[in-house]
């Protein structure tokens, strides 16, 4: 699904992101962990065309998207949930959502109602300025946004950060309904290991603007988290 292959980035004179490689199979749950600092959200950006790279390759189901802009980019299946959410506040609920719209392959003009059947406050509140909402809210909001793309590849950049318990759940178990029962490929970062380890079915730990451990959520054990995740 996702192959990134030997990807380098820089701001300005500093090289963020080192030969990265990573790869993400179709139909999994990836959640990228590191401390802060290494380069999880600089390599989101990356794989969704707002940040460039100066070489290697990202290869999204088998074509190279490495200098697509990010709307061609959104055509092709990848959905984007950034940190901080990015609502519109001044935009109702409704309008936020009919936003991605245009970026669908099938010219619908119609909300997907599974957007409100996994987020029924949604609807609720569709008439409701997005500013109007809770934290919580916006990010329910900022996840409904991405899916109306029906994209092949969700990403989504802390998205339990800063929000109430209870909610934190309901995006957890959305998550998994969307991985498990309709098949979507997830990649997330995470801070909170319990939510990853509930969610990921794979872990990719960075450090230094590299992926320098992988594998199943069950592998990640303690000397790991130590190793690359204490502070």
């Amino acid at each position: 699904m996702l192959n990134i292959q030997s990807i380098n980035q820089y701001y300005g004179q500093s090289h963020i992101l080192w030969d990265l490689d990573l790869e993400l199979p179709e139909g999994s749950c990836g959640c990228l962990i590191g401390r802060n600092g290494v380069g999880k959200t600089t390599l989101l950006k990356c794989v969704t065309g707002l940040l460039p790279i100066k070489d290697g390759q990202i290869i999204f189901n088998g074509k190279d998207v490495s200098k697509a802009s990010t709307e061609n980019r959104a055509r092709t299946g990848i959905g984007y949930v950034p940190q901080g959410r990015e609502i519109f506040p001044l935009l109702t609920v409704e309008e936020n959502l009919k936003i991605s719209l245009g970026a669908r392959g099938d010219g619908t003009s119609k909300i997907p109602d599974l957007i409100y059947e996994l987020f029924p406050v949604l609807q609720e509140m569709k008439h409701r300025r997005g500013g109007d909402l809770s934290g919580g809210q916006q990010q329910q909001l900022a996840i409904g946004r991405a899916l109306v793309l029906d994209p092949k590849l969700l990403i989504l950049d802390e998205p339990t950060e800063g929000i109430q318990p209870n909610v934190v759940r309901d995006i957890g178990n959305v998550i998994r309904r969307l991985n498990e029962e309709f098949g979507l490929t997830v990649l997330l970062v995470e801070q909170k290991l319990p939510f990853a380890r509930k969610v990921a079915d794979h872990f990719y730990i960075m450090e230094r603007g590299k992926v320098e451990a992988t594998g199943a959520m069950e592998e990640l054990n303690e000397d790991l988290v130590q190793r690359y995740l204490s502070v």
